[in-house]
């Protein structure tokens, strides 16, 4: 789901999704990655309709350290997109755009390289050898999404990192004081809360403040995310409760000495793709429903750390393979044209599914009704729609089905949100919900989202409303 989106979960941290040495020889010595694609195709055909075992093939693959985190750096988003190119001509689905791609370009920062951040455990005034602690990417911190490229101290130096003091937002002695302070190399660091203040300080005060050389933000919740430009400045977002458990950061306006270490890379006009195919319709092929799914996540941060994203979104991946399975069994292909959309670019602002709304490979008024999958590996609570409040009658064809059936413990709709694929299409009349589930895992934008972890509880269930409501809706079409 994308970053900048309301927050649908999200607490907790644990290991780090780390490709270590011996995983790297095991991958070289026993799958490239077409290997891995041919792997996760095995046993697959289309004539089962959806099958347990085929989805955790799906979301194991796309959430596996050979594709990336399926994001922009060593060609993760490529691979998934090759991926699902292969399963597309396996099912049968043809072509909308030539091999299923439709190109566009995005600006995206990336972390490619180096991402190091160690804490000097010594005396302020006079670092010791061997008395750092070196914080791990991935679980004690982050890169901000805009961070730039930079590095301070080293093995045998440090750096000091200064509190910022919120008297700053009210005092003129406080902003006095700010302005005068001298850097040494070093920057500042501040809670999260006052960092969404700092554009309220007249812009000498945060010019001076972006001439550090380092910025870290204490947060509640290390969740990451992508952005389209790049700071001048390294800015890295520390767990909270990691760096209150340093003993050196408890007072004093100079509360800790850093060596750390970023390697950023800005992406400009990068080409990816969104990956389109579609069954013909029997009666009119020139009436369509429509599924969607992301299948791009936030890829690396650093050489070894990489955002799985089963959750999000190879779960909506792996389902949107499910309904395109049964649908493209000879005794289920339906009497108007399903269209299977893999969009990629969500994370970074839903740009995919902006560029197929402005250059649509089907007219955008023929597309009777569009089900946007995202998020779909728990249901213990149910799920929830949103548009459900925009396009009520068909909510309530939703609720019907689900309610004849028991297939979820509850439905609840939403209004309108800007939080995944479906936002520009219906902000152009088309028809659309998203639907995501609720409950288990609270892993979000973050390296605990794993294959391993995801416990699909509902996942048959809802395979099963979605093929009803799309039943319902062709039904209509066709009378």
């Amino acid at each position: 789901m994308v970053g900048y989106a309301q927050r649908l979960a999200g607490r907790g941290a644990g290991p780090v999704a780390d490709v270590d040495r011996q995983t790297v020889l095991a991958m070289k010595r026993a799958a490239t990655f077409s290997t891995l694609v041919a792997l996760a195709l095995l046993g697959f055909h289309p004539a089962h309709s959806q099958d347990m075992p085929r989805v955790r093939r799906t979301i194991s693959t796309l959430a596996s350290p050979a594709f990336q985190g399926r994001g922009y750096v060593r060609d993760g988003d490529k691979k998934a997109a090759q991926y699902l190119c292969q399963r597309f001509e396996q099912l049968g689905l043809q072509p909308l755009a030539p091999g299923y791609r439709q190109s566009f370009t995005l600006d995206v920062n990336s972390f490619p390289g180096a991402l190091k951040l160690e804490l000097n455990l010594g005396m302020l005034r006079f670092p010791v050898l061997g008395s750092t602690r070196r914080l791990r990417p991935g679980i004690d911190f982050i890169a901000a999404p805009a961070s730039g490229s930079g590095k301070v101290g080293g093995p045998f130096s440090a750096v000091p990192i200064w509190r910022f003091d919120t008297l700053t937002f009210t005092s003129s002695t406080a902003q006095q004081l700010l302005l005068r302070h001298p850097w040494h190399g070093g920057g500042l660091v501040l809670r999260a809360a006052d960092e969404r203040r700092l554009i309220t300080l007249p812009l000498p005060l945060r010019q001076h403040l972006d001439s550090a050389a380092l910025r870290l933000t204490l947060v509640p919740k290390l969740t990451a995310s992508l952005a389209p430009d790049q700071a001048t400045q390294m800015r890295l977002e520390v767990l909270e409760p990691v760096w209150n458990s340093i003993p050196s950061t408890a007072s004093g306006p100079t509360v800790a000495l850093v060596a750390a270490r970023v390697e950023a890379k800005l992406q400009r006009q990068y080409h990816t793709q969104n990956i389109v195919g579609y069954l013909p319709g029997r009666i009119q092929p020139d009436s369509f429903l429509v599924v969607t799914a992301h299948y791009d996540h936030l890829g690396t941060m650093g050489r070894r750390t990489y955002f799985p994203g089963a959750n999000d979104n190879a779960s909506g991946t792996a389902m949107l393979l499910e309904l395109a399975a049964y649908y493209a069994r000879p005794e289920n292909r339906p009497a108007y044209s399903l269209v299977f959309i893999g969009f990629g670019a969500e994370e970074a602002g839903l740009i995919g599914s902006q560029y197929f709304v402005e250059h649509p490979l089907v007219p955008l008024n023929r597309i009777r009704f569009l089900l946007n999958l995202d998020l779909l590996g728990t249901g213990s609570e149910g799920a929830t729609v949103v548009n459900g409040r925009v396009f009520e009658r068909q909510f309530q064809q939703l609720q019907q089905l689900n309610a004849e059936h028991r297939y979820l413990p509850a439905l609840g709709a939403r209004g309108r949100a800007a939080n995944s694929d479906h936002y520009h299409f219906s902000e152009q009349g088309v028809p659309a919900f998203f639907l995501y589930t609720r409950g288990g895992t609270t892993a979000y934008h973050d390296v605990e989202d794993r294959p391993e972890t995801l416990p699909l509880t509902t996942f048959p269930q809802v395979f099963q409303l979605l093929r009803d409501f799309l039943n319902l809706q062709g039904a209509a079409m066709v009378k």
